[in-house]
């Protein structure tokens, strides 16, 4: 590398990536921006980061990366909601596509340093890299960066770490960012409207109706299609069976959705596959931890056990509420990341 201080930045043209352009700057660091076109959804982004650029004054580089978004990211999506599961597009992209991207990028220009927008901290000790959770614990975005490993933390800058939302817009207007005040962006990054279920069904064709079936195991109802729905959804089921039922368990073989009575939602434990940790050293067969089931969870105290397998069990100190098949589960030591899976439990299985 030719020079330590040069750092390539993921610009969206947001207000987090934009005000992390701008610290690194005033840390005297030599930076540059790269925007990733994902799909034909992100052409915005693409202009808002060649606007953002110019404010800021630094070279922006543009990488079209639809190809690998698609075959990564989108078809997973799509097959994970065909199965009946959950997906996390976020938490399979960052290592696989974004960051993946930025690092080729990085090197194909010469950038030792990769930065992006985040909200969590990277920390090193006896020679390890470290993700830890941003000290805003209302924006934490650690669950999201789970999966990436020592080749990207080694390299990764995260200057919004110790930083609220409110400053980092502060920082934005004062400076004169024209994103100072756009709203955040929407969580599918892919379907700006929002309506998942609308652009699988435009890709696949009409999700076919099937059965609900009651608690007692009788058919209760019609659903509008297994894509429509998730484990622990109680509203807009269409459902009247006297008292609140919640979604169990969605099975795509037979295409039925399973209902339970609401106060039934909560699992004593789940199997994660796909397992990953942060420093890529193999976990102990036996270790206690804390452990958020989905982005916006509070972290609960959990045991986890290392099966024959690679996956592990995840026994909660205390139930909790409707673990989805997809998510991500992933692992604390208080603030720090220790790693995670995939969930892959029945909700109730354990019961």
């Amino acid at each position: 590398m030719q020079n330590s201080k040069k750092v390539l930045v993921a610009l969206s043209g947001g207000v987090d990536s934009s005000v992390c352009v701008h610290l690194l700057k005033q840390k005297g660091y030599d930076v540059a921006g790269l925007v990733l076109k994902m799909s034909p959804a992100h052409e915005e982004t693409v202009q808002a980061a060649k606007q953002a650029a110019s404010a800021l004054s630094v070279p922006l580089f543009v990488k079209d990366m639809q190809g690998a978004f698609e075959q990564n990211v989108v078809s997973y999506f799509i097959d994970e909601y065909r199965r009946g599961r959950t997906p996390n597009p976020c938490v399979v992209c960052n290592p696989t596509v974004k960051f993946r991207a930025l690092l080729d990028a990085a090197d194909e220009h010469g950038y030792e340093y990769i930065a992006t927008g985040h909200y969590a901290k990277i920390t090193q000790e006896d020679g390890l890299f470290y993700l830890e959770k941003g000290e805003n614990l209302k924006r934490d975005q650690s669950y999201m960066l789970y999966r990436l490993g020592q080749d990207v933390l080694s390299r990764l800058l995260l200057p919004l770490a110790a930083l609220p939302k409110p400053q980092v817009r502060e920082i934005a207007r004062t400076i004169g960012l024209s994103c100072a005040d756009k709203p955040d962006s929407q969580e599918i990054c892919f379907i700006p409207d929002g309506n998942y279920a609308g652009y699988i069904e435009e890709r696949l064709g009409k999700s076919p109706q099937g059965e609900f079936i009651s608690p007692e195991g009788e058919a209760c109802g019609t659903h509008q299609g297994i894509i429509h729905y998730t484990v622990g959804q109680r509203k807009h089921l269409g459902i009247a069976l006297g008292k609140p039922v919640f979604i169990r368990s969605i099975d795509p073989d037979s295409n039925r959705i399973y209902l339970a009575w609401g106060g039934g939602e909560y699992a004593g434990s789940v199997e994660i596959s796909g397992v990953c940790s942060v420093t890529g050293l193999p976990f102990p067969d036996h270790f206690s931890c804390q452990v958020k089931i989905r982005s916006m969870a509070s972290p609960a105290g959990a045991q986890a056990f290392l099966l024959p397998n690679g996956r592990l069990n995840v026994v909660f100190d205390e139930p909790q509420r409707a673990p989805a098949k997809g998510q991500s589960l992933v692992l604390y030591d208080g603030n720090r990341v220790l790693g995670g899976g995939f969930i892959e439990s029945e909700l109730g299985a354990e019961r």
